[in-house]
C-alpha cells in the first residue's frame, strides 16, 4: 500500500464504546444502523496498514512508515488507549531497500523469543515493491534487515507487498502476500509460502490464494491476513483504490490453508455499510482483546481525505462469519 501522507495530530486518544449488531448485509453479517457522526480513531494521526501484535499484558501496533520512522508503532494495554511511541523501531533499511516507502509491517514473536519483521519497501535495483524481513530482540526494535537482499521479489508479477505472518496450529509458519500487480496492469494474486524455523527464509513455492474478480473489488485485492477459527481458515483482504471512499475489506473461507478459499457474497467493511462513518476501511489485522473476544484493526481516511487513523472494533462470529460491530 502506498506510504504514510504526513502525520497529523498525534496523540493519544480514547476510543468511543461500541454498540450495535453487526457490520452490513453483505458477507453474512448482520446490518447496522448508520453512525450518525465520525467515531473518533483509536490512533488519531496518520497510521495506515496496522499490524498489532500482543506481548504479555502490552499490545504493540505498527503501520507504514511516516516523515519521521521506516517502522513507526504505538502501545497499549486495553486497547482503548494508545501511546504513539516517538522512535523507529527500524532505524537502518538494508542494502537493497530505498527509503520513503516502508509499507505494511506484520510483526510476530518466533519460537527463540526473538521478533521477526516482515516489510515492504522499493528495491533500489528494480523500482518495484518488494517483501524483506529483519530480525530485533525486542518488539520495539530496533530492527535489523536479515539479508542484503529481499525475501520475496517477484518482478514479473509487479514486485510483493503486504506480507502477513501466519502460525498453523501444528507450529509451521507461512507468510501470505500480494504480488503488486496493479502496479504494472498484471492480476493481483494472494499467495502463500511456507516460512522456515527461523521466520526468514522460504523453503517453498508459493500457492496462489485469491485473485480479485467481484465488482466491489475494481482491479485489486492486498492486505492479506489469515486467521484460523474453530475449523476454518479465515482469509481477510482489502480492495479496490486505497486512495478514497470505495476501499473496503471482504475476506473468503476454506476447510484447508492452501484453500480453495470461497469469497463472501459481499464485503464486510465499506464506507456505504459503514453509514460513512469510516471512509475507506481497510488494511485489517485481527487479534484477541484483553477479555478473550477477537478485535478488528484497520485505518480510514479522515473526513477531510487528508491522513488513515487506526480504527479498533469488536468481532464476532457466526460459525465461520465474521461480524463486525460498529459503534
Amino acid at each position: 500500500m502506498p506510504g504514510a501522507l504526513a502525520a497529523l495530530a498525534a496523540g493519544v486518544l480514547v476510543l468511543t464504546a461500541c454498540s450495535g449488531s453487526g457490520s452490513g448485509d453483505a458477507g453474512g453479517a448482520d446490518s447496522a444502523a448508520p453512525a450518525s457522526a465520525t467515531p473518533a480513531f483509536a490512533i488519531d494521526q496518520d497510521f495506515p496498514d496496522p499490524d498489532v501484535l500482543r506481548v504479555g499484558d502490552t499490545y504493540y501496533a505498527y503501520a507504514t512508515n511516516n516523515p519521521a520512522a521506516n517502522l513507526q508503532y504505538a502501545t497499549s494495554t486495553d486497547l482503548e488507549t494508545w501511546q504513539p511511541a516517538g522512535e523507529d523501531a527500524f532505524p537502518d533499511l538494508p542494502a537493497w531497500a530505498d527509503e520513503g516507502r516502508t509499507w505494511a509491517p506484520d510483526v510476530t514473536e518466533l519460537a527463540d523469543g526473538r521478533f521477526a519483521l516482515y516489510f515492504t519497501a522499493q528495491d533500489a535495483d528494480s523500482d518495484q515493491q518488494c517483501i524483506g524481513a529483519a530480525t530485533a530482540d525486542a518488539p520495539t526494535g530496533p530492527f535489523v534487515g536479515a539479508s542484503d537482499t529481499p525475501l520475496i521479489c517477484p518482478l514479473d508479477e509487479g514486485g510483493a507487498i503486504d506480507a502477513s505472518s501466519f502460525t498453523d496450529t501444528d507450529g509451521a509458519r507461512y507468510l501470505v502476500w500480494k504480488n503488486d500487480g496493479n502496479c504494472c496492469g498484471l492480476d493481483t494474486w494472494l499467495q502463500l509460502s511456507p516460512l522456515g524455523a527461523d521466520g526468514v527464509t522460504l523453503p517453498g513455492e508459493p500457492t496462489r490464494l485469491l485473485q480479485q474478480t467481484e465488482a466491489w473489488e475494481g482491479s485489486l485485492i492486498e492486505a492479506p491476513v489469515i486467521v484460523k477459527h474453530d475449523d476454518a481458515y479465515v482469509l481477510f483482504y482489502s480492495a479496490n483504490d486505497y486512495g478514497g471512499e470505495a476501499y473496503a475489506t471482504g475476506y473468503a473461507t476454506a476447510t484447508a490453508l492452501a484453500g480453495p478459499y470461497t469469497k463472501a457474497d459481499g464485503p464486510l467493511l465499506t464506507t456505504e455499510i459503514t453509514g460513512d462513518a469510516y471512509v475507506g476501511p481497510g488494511g485489517q489485522d485481527v487479534v484477541a482483546g484483553p477479555d478473550g473476544e477477537d478485535r478488528i484493526f484497520f485505518h480510514s481516511w479522515d473526513p477531510a481525505i487528508v491522513y488513515r487513523g487506526m480504527n479498533v472494533l469488536p468481532l464476532s462470529w457466526d460459525g465461520s462469519t465474521p461480524v463486525v460491530d460498529l459503534p
